[in-house]
C-alpha cells in the first residue's frame, strides 16, 4: 500500500511569511501528491478488477461443481485441480487482498485455511493423476484436454498445470513423468496457449529429465534449445559442454557415429518406464484395463447362477438371495441386491464424518501406518452405531452362514482420484504370525466386500495369480476364502482395488476370522483340501445316497 509523507510542506503552510517560491514549491508537491494519489487509486482499481475477475471464475466454478459435488470431483482433472485452486492459488488471492487489508474477508479465510489442503494434498492429487496415466495409458495431450476412456470434458490442463505436474515429479526424482509433463507443457506454450511460466524453465527441467532417462542426444538438442533463447542461462552452457563430452565418449567407446536426436515427439511409450517394487504390475495394470488373461471356455461352463437361501435360514427362505458364480477356482461368487439405496446412503453418512486415511500392518512391527500403495480414506462402524449396521451384519452372517460375533467391524472405505490398493493378502502369512494376535481370534478366514456405488470408468477388484477382474456394480457384493479348510493361506487370493479412473467408489467389507467357525466351516483333513458332506437324491424310486466328497471350498 502507498504511504503518503506529509511531514515538511504542510506543516510550513500553517507559517504566514511562506515566500512565493516555497508555496511554489508546495504546488508541484501537491501535483506529485495528486499523481501519486491516482497511481494507489489505478493500483487499488487493479487489484479490485483482479479480485472480480478471480470471483467471477470462481463463480463459475462453484456453480458447477455445486450442482453435483461427487460428478464433479468424479474427473481426476477436477480434482487435481480443486486441490491445486486451494492450495495454491487461493494462497494468490489471499496476498493480493493483503496488500489492503480487508478485516472481513481474512477472518473468514483464516477460518477455512485450516480445512484447506496442503501442499502435501496438491503433490498426491498430481501423483493419482500419475498413477492413472500408468494403470490406464493415458497419453498426457489426452489427459490435458480432459480426454479420457468412453468420456470426453471441459476439464482440461493448462501450461502451468503441465508444468507443475512435471516439477511435481521431478522433484520426486521421478524423470519419466517429469519427462511426459514437461513435453505436454512445452507442446501447449509452443501452439499459443497463455502462460505464466518460461519456455526456458520448461526446457530447464525437461533436457535434465531427458538426460536422467538415458537419451542423450535429445538432452543435447533440448539444451541447445534453451542457450539459443538464454545464452546466459547459469546450467545450460555447462549442461550443454558436459552431455556433449559424455555422448562423444559413449560413441568412441562402442565405435558409433552420431546420430540426430529423434525428431518424434516424447509421449507415452517413448521411455520405457522404470521398474518399482510391484513383481506383477503389468500384468495387475492389464487386468485394470481389462485386458489380461480371460476365463476359457470349459472354464466358464462351471459358472453358474442360483437363489441362495443360506441352508434354509428362516430370514432367507420367502425371498432368498441371488448368487452368481464369478471364479471356479478359488471359488468367488457375487450376490446381487444385498444393499438397498436407503441402506447406502445410511452407511455412507455415518462414514463420512470418521474417513481417515486408510492404513495397513507393517508385516515387521505388526503397527498400523499409511502406504503409497494404499490409497483411499476409510472408518470403522459398529452396530453400537446405528441399527441399519446391526441389520447389514446380520444379513451377511445370513448369506454366508459364517458367525459375525469374531470378525472384525464394518469397514466403510471411499476411493477418490486414482484411489487404489494394489495387490495384496487380506490373511496374515507365516512371516507375520502376529499380525491378528491382539484380536485373539485368529486369522481372516473370508472376506465379503458391498460394493456401494458404480464406478464410470476403473475401480475394479482384481486377482492378478488367476487373471479374474470383478467389477463395481452398487448394491452388490462379492464374497471368497482367503483360507483353506485346513488353515493355511490360499495365496491365490493376492488381490487389489485399480484405481478409480473417473467416478467415486464406495466399499463396505467385513472381515471374518478363524475363531468361532469351527462348526459353520469345519476344518480339512489336508493342507490345501477339506471334505464335506454332499447329499444327492437320486431320482428312482425313494433311493438317497449320502457321502463324503473332497473339496478345496
Amino acid at each position: 500500500m502507498l504511504i503518503l509523507s506529509l511531514e515538511t510542506p504542510l506543516t510550513h503552510i500553517q507559517h504566514p511569511s511562506l515566500s512565493a517560491g516555497q508555496m511554489t514549491d508546495l504546488i508541484y508537491t501537491e501535483k506529485e501528491l495528486v499523481q501519486s494519489l491516482r497511481e494507489y487509486i489505478q493500483a487499488e482499481e487493479s487489484k479490485l478488477a483482479a479480485v472480480k475477475s478471480w470471483a467471477n471464475k470462481l463463480d463459475a466454478l462453484t456453480k458447477v461443481s455445486t450442482s453435483d459435488p461427487e460428478g464433479y470431483l468424479a474427473h481426476p482433472v477436477n480434482a487435481y485441480k480443486l486441490m491445486k485452486r486451494l492450495n495454491t492459488e487461493w494462497a494468490e488471492l489471499e496476498t493480493l487482498v493483503l496488500q489492503n487489508p480487508s478485516d472481513g474477508f481474512i477472518s473468514n479465510m483464516s477460518i477455512h485455511r485450516q480445512y484447506f489442503p496442503d501442499a502435501e494434498d496438491e503433490t498426491g492429487a498430481a501423483k493419482a493423476l500419475m498413477r492413472l496415466q500408468d494403470t490406464y495409458q493415458l497419453d498426457s495431450e489426452a489427459f490435458s484436454k480432459g480426454k479420457l476412456p468412453g468420456i470426453h470434458s471441459n476439464a482440461i490442463l493448462t501450461v502451468d498445470d503441465c508444468f507443475d505436474m512435471g516439477k511435481t515429479a521431478y522433484n520426486d526424482a521421478d524423470y519419466y513423468h517429469a519427462v511426459l509433463w514437461m513435453q505436454q507443457s512445452l507442446k501447449q506454450l509452443d501452439g499459443g496457449e497463455e502462460t505464466v511460466v518460461s519456455k526456458e524453465d520448461i526446457l530447464d527441467y525437461l533436457s535434465y529429465s531427458v538426460y536422467q532417462m538415458g537419451d542423450l542426444p535429445r538432452a543435447i538438442e533440448l539444451t541447445r534449445r534453451l542457450v539459443a533463447i538464454d545464452p546466459s542461462h547459469q546450467r545450460a552452457g555447462g549442461n550443454l559442454r558436459y552431455f556433449e563430452r559424455l555422448l562423444f565418449k559413449q560413441l568412441n567407446e562402442l565405435n558409433q557415429d552420431y546420430q540426430p536426436a529423434s525428431e518424434e515427439p516424447i509421449k507415452l511409450g517413448t521411455y520405457i518406464r522404470p521398474k518399482d517394487h510391484l513383481p506383477e504390475r503389468e500384468a495387475y495394470e492389464a487386468l485394470c484395463r481389462g485386458e489380461g488373461l480371460q476365463m476359457n471356455d470349459v472354464r466358464r461352463s462351471r459358472l453358474f447362477c442360483r437363489y441362495q437361501d443360506g441352508k434354509r435360514n428362516p430370514r432367507l427362505l420367502l425371498k432368498p438371495m441371488k448368487e452368481e458364480d464369478e471364479w471356479d477356482s478359488p471359488h468367488i461368487v457375487r450376490y446381487l441386491n444385498v444393499l438397498s439405496h436407503k441402506e447406502i446412503e445410511k452407511i455412507k453418512e455415518l462414514a463420512k464424518p470418521r474417513l481417515a486415511r486408510a492404513t495397513v500392518r507393517d508385516p515387521k512391527t505388526g503397527v498400523l501406518t499409511t502406504a503409497n500403495y494404499r490409497v483411499s480414506k476409510s472408518a470403522w462402524l459398529d452396530k453400537e452405531d446405528d441399527p441399519v449396521i446391526d441389520i447389514v451384519n446380520q444379513r451377511i452372517e445370513d448369506i454366508t452362514g459364517l458367525t459375525v460375533d469374531t470378525a472384525e467391524l464394518l469397514q466403510v472405505a471411499n476411493y477418490g482420484v486414482g484411489g487404489q490398493y494394489e495387490p495384496h493378502y487380506d490373511f496374515s502369512r507365516k512371516d507375520e504370525p502376529d499380525a491378528f494376535k491382539r484380536l485373539g481370534t485368529g486369522n481372516r478366514v473370508a472376506t465379503f466386500l458391498n460394493y456401494m456405488s458404480d464406478v464410470e470408468a476403473g475401480g475394479a477388484t482384481v486377482f492378478p495369480d488367476f487373471g479374474a477382474a470383478i467389477w463395481p456394480r452398487k448394491g452388490t457384493a462379492v464374497f471368497w476364502y482367503n483360507l483353506f479348510k485346513s488353515g493355511e493361506g490360499d495365496y491365490r487370493t493376492r488381490h487389489a482395488a485399480c484405481p478409480v479412473l473417473v467416478g467415486s467408489k464406495w466399499v463396505s467389507n467385513k472381515w471374518f476370522h478363524e475363531r468361532g467357525q469351527e462348526f459353520r466351516r469345519p476344518c480339512g483333513l489336508t493342507e490345501t483340501m477339506g471334505w464335506y458332506w454332499l447329499y444327492l437324491e437320486v431320482n428312482f424310486g425313494k433311493t438317497t445316497l449320502c457321502c463324503w466328497l473332497p473339496s478345496v471350498a
